[in-house]
């Protein structure tokens, strides 16, 4: 298959992100959010601070974990493919891609004169390093890497006359959006400590809890896309309140992640842009500790909940009530009628508790980062939820550090609250729940979803491709694998004095097209 015929089918697949990702709304006073409008003048050159309430977990593009992480390191690396703000695959490192044999080969042409930051220029032989450390199949791995299990189908990774391809053990048409991964120099020892890459800013310097700041690359190979800012200072702070206390006084430029009331707060001192985070938000259950192990216990707590209150809470009614684990923006893969199934109803919550065994129902602990007040304060609402059936819930906040090596890795909690993105590519959005699956924090184990995902996967049909999708989120939602809520608006600060600033349909901090109005 052409690469021009594959583009027709990827907006097919992308079409709904398209239409949430990077759309604006109006604020309180009806001003339009629009990151550019046709009357701004782009003045080159600039400094601006980011704030964010997140520690980076790494420098090593594939030994980032944290999704805060890889929204900065976005800026310094790049994949032979990146997604455009409409949710479009397009090239990158690579000049060109096509993809064959009914999904079984991906060959990539790759761009003439493409350097890292060292001055070294991109080679077919650090393409093949970059993929096959991403896939795990380095003769001498490094176990802080993480894999990317699309890659686990990887069979051959072979030099081609102008650039690489890929050949899979079996056919997959879903993977070209996970060759965004990171292409790095085959011969650099550096990479956790001064990192190197093929984007639009190069590294300067990292400070654990401090900042990380970044440079323009005047060498980019896109003169077209070469940012506009000279530097870019991710500041890193405690906690989103800090955060907006710093916008408050003007020490930082840009604040991502405002809760409903802080963007209210702002009284025009700021541009408030709203987006789509493309995030599940949920209450995750651990299936494999009691009494969540029991069904009938994790349906009442679905049937407890009222998401239209959490969201009202905890963001001005902004967000998308979800019933299983997909976006409702991915519209051709989402079943809405899942939005649907655990309705608030205490009493059917009480009633299956009794049936459960736990009538006086029972005290168990949300871990929770600190770090993201937004979790925080639907937690904070979900708590006195439950007490209306009898359910005791205690919060303990812990930090990030902490909620990766316990929660994610160690499997060590009752439930948590916490936000999972994914790729474009609806296989990515499902990785937590294999029962075999390393990413399966929550422990849930499901025979039926297990065969079923397999088969989605493997189709090579798009129709039937999305109707198994469809039936893992109803697996998942009467299973009620973990209560899922929203499906949350993205509400970013934004100093008046710049424009430009970008939603996709990714988890990215973009700081190439921003820029100063003149």
């Amino acid at each position: 298959m052409k690469k021009s015929v594959f583009f027709m089918m990827l907006l097919v697949l992308t079409m709904a992100l398209c239409a949430c990702s990077g759309n604006t709304n109006k604020d309180n006073a009806g001003k339009d959010n629009s990151s550019q409008t046709a009357s701004d003048s782009v003045s080159y050159g600039g400094e601006v601070v980011v704030g964010i309430t997140q520690d980076l977990d790494s420098l090593d593009p594939h030994k980032a974990v944290a999704a805060g992480t890889k929204e900065v390191l976005y800026n310094i690396f790049e994949g032979l493919i990146k997604v455009d703000k409409d949710g479009n695959f397009v090239p990158a490192v690579a000049a060109s891609y096509e993809i064959t044999d009914g999904g079984l080969k991906y060959k990539f042409k790759l761009r003439d004169n493409v350097k890292f930051h060292n001055g070294k220029v991109v080679t077919a032989d650090d393409v093949i390093y970059s993929l096959k450390r991403a896939a795990g199949m380095l003769e001498t791995s490094d176990p802080e890497v993480v894999t990317l299990s699309a890659f686990s189908i990887f069979s051959e990774v072979n030099k081609t006359d102008e650039g690489v391809e890929v050949v899979l053990s079996e056919p997959n048409t879903e993977l070209i959006g996970f060759f965004t991964s990171s292409i790095i120099p085959c011969d650099y020892a550096d990479q956790s400590t001064k990192p190197v890459g093929t984007g639009p800013f190069k590294f300067v310097s990292y400070e654990p809890l401090v900042n990380f700041v970044i440079e323009k690359n005047n060498d980019y190979y896109d003169e077209s896309k070469k940012a506009y800012l000279d530097k870019v200072t991710f500041k890193i702070l405690t906690s989103i309140d800090s955060a907006f206390m710093e916008l408050l006084a003007g020490s930082i430029d840009i604040c991502p992640y405002l809760t409903s009331e802080q963007a209210s707060q702002l009284n025009g001192k700021m541009d408030v842009l709203d987006g789509s985070m493309n995030l599940v938000q949920a209450l995750f259950l651990n299936n494999k500790v009691e009494p969540f192990n029991n069904v009938k216990v994790r349906q009442a707590v679905c049937y407890a909940l009222d998401r239209n209150e959490i969201i009202n809470v905890t963001a001005g009614g902004r967000g998308d009530v979800i019933g299983t684990n997909m976006f409702p923006s991915f519209s051709k893969y989402y079943d809405a009628a899942t939005a649907e199934t655990y309705n608030t109803n205490l009493e059917k919550a009480k009633e299956l508790l009794t049936e459960a065994g736990y009538p006086q129902g029972f005290t168990f602990t949300i871990k929770i980062p600190s770090n993201y007040d937004f979790h925080v304060k639907t937690g904070q609402v979900i708590v006195s939820q439950l007490a209306k059936v009898g359910i005791k819930a205690e919060i303990q906040l812990i930090d990030w550090g902490t909620w990766l090596s316990d929660v994610y890795s160690g499997r060590q909690h009752d439930a948590t609250i916490i936000g999972l993105d994914a790729q474009l590519a609806p296989s990515d959005i499902f990785r937590f729940y294999p029962t075999d699956s390393s990413k399966n924090f929550i422990n849930y184990s499901n025979a039926e979803f297990d065969e079923t995902f397999a088969k989605a996967k493997a189709s090579v049909n798009e129709d039937e491709k999305a109707e198994l999708y469809k039936k893992c989120e109803r697996i998942l939602t009467d299973d009620a694998a973990s209560a899922y809520i929203q499906s949350p608006a993205q509400l970013v600060a934004v100093n008046p004095k710049l424009g430009g600033y970008t939603f996709y349909p990714i988890y990215v901090q973009d700081m190439s097209t921003v820029y100063f109005k003149k």
